[in-house]
């Protein structure tokens, strides 16, 4: 369960004194997530989800990911919306952490997307790339290319006890991609998280974008690349074309690539299985002591990353060239 810091019934209750939300009934810790610690509130106005930012989450950084939810709900991507207190402000302290409560959002998320679920998700991918084209914050990566080395470099030496050998795949991954990293590709906001337990579907369709607080300011491509790393392997380990490509032709009815986006698939779906094998490897190696959370397999990304190292073309991910 993803909850590093508890929340005494008092503590909830004097919180939402500041709101038009009514008495609360009932709240409980959400399993889903390994960064923050979330839960379902249940007040006399309905269900939200109350968020205390923890770990990688700056607090400075708060303001773009909750200005970032209102903008793409203006412009009708269905995201949460954060809610505010009767002196305008999203963002609180609670138990010693900023936090802020957000709507609900219902669907349900899946464990074994098919093809016409992936097709949906590159959809609403293009079309929450579209609404943030004018949003006017900015935000850097700290998890691409130039955080990649030094967040390895706290847990490195200490690769090895998760499986031998798996420091020399980083560093020589490293060294590659330091040299081969696209440059020059059209850049926005992009999500950098989502995976399955972050999309929400409704008979079959994408009902909500959930967990924006990875969102940043970096190259739109490596967005699918992160999603064909979420969303495209199996429970045996081979990679399924086919969602690959109704998860690209989905993006495509929105947003069409173009042939530099394209080539650099391969580049990018490696960098992207690097960022999620090094900040797993990190979180196994440093989860804390009593903390309610199962930090997530760093080698199934290692696998994902060995997968990508021998792709010679996006053509292997049902991309036309």
């Amino acid at each position: 369960m993803a909850v590093y810091t508890d929340v005494t019934d008092g503590e909830l209750e004097s919180f939402l004194e500041a709101f038009d939300l009514g008495a609360l009934l009932s709240f409980k810790g959400i399993a889903e997530g390994v960064e923050n610690s979330n839960f379902l509130v249940h007040t006399e106005a309905g269900h939200f989800i109350l968020t205390l930012y923890e770990k990688r989450v700056a607090e400075a950084d708060l303001p773009f990911f909750l200005g970032l939810m209102e903008h793409l709900a203006e412009r009708g991507v269905s995201c949460p919306l954060p809610v505010r207190a009767r002196g305008g402000q999203a963002l609180h302290r609670i138990a010693g952490r900023p936090a802020a409560i957000v709507s609900f959002l219902e669907g349900l998320s899946l464990r074994r997307p098919q093809p016409v679920h992936c097709q949906s998700l590159g959809r609403a991918l293009a079309e929450m790339h579209e609404a943030g084209r004018d949003y006017a914050l900015r935000r850097a990566n700290a998890l691409s290319l130039g955080g990649w080395r030094p967040l390895f470099e706290l847990t490195g030496e200490r690769a090895g006890v998760v499986e031998p050998g798996l420091g020399v795949l980083i560093v020589a991954e490293l060294d590659f991609l330091e040299r081969a990293w696209p440059e020059g590709l059209a850049e926005g906001v992009i999500h950098a998280d989502l995976f399955p337990d972050n999309v929400f579907f409704l008979s079959n369709r994408v009902s909500g974008l959930i967990d924006f607080y990875f969102a940043c300011n970096d190259l739109l491509a490596y967005d699918i690349a992160i999603c064909l790393n979420a969303w495209c392997f199996e429970p045996d380990r081979t990679f399924n074309v086919t969602k690959a490509r109704a998860l690209i032709q989905g993006y495509e009815s929105v947003r069409p690539l173009s042939g530099e986006e394209r080539a650099a698939l391969p580049v990018l779906a490696r960098g992207a299985a690097l960022r999620f094998l090094l900040t797993r490897l990190y979180d196994w190696l440093t989860v804390p002591d009593g903390a309610l959370v199962t930090p997530k397999d760093p080698l199934e990304y290692a696998r994902k990353l060995r997968f990508h190292q021998r792709v010679r073309s996006a053509a292997e991910y049902g991309v036309d060239l």
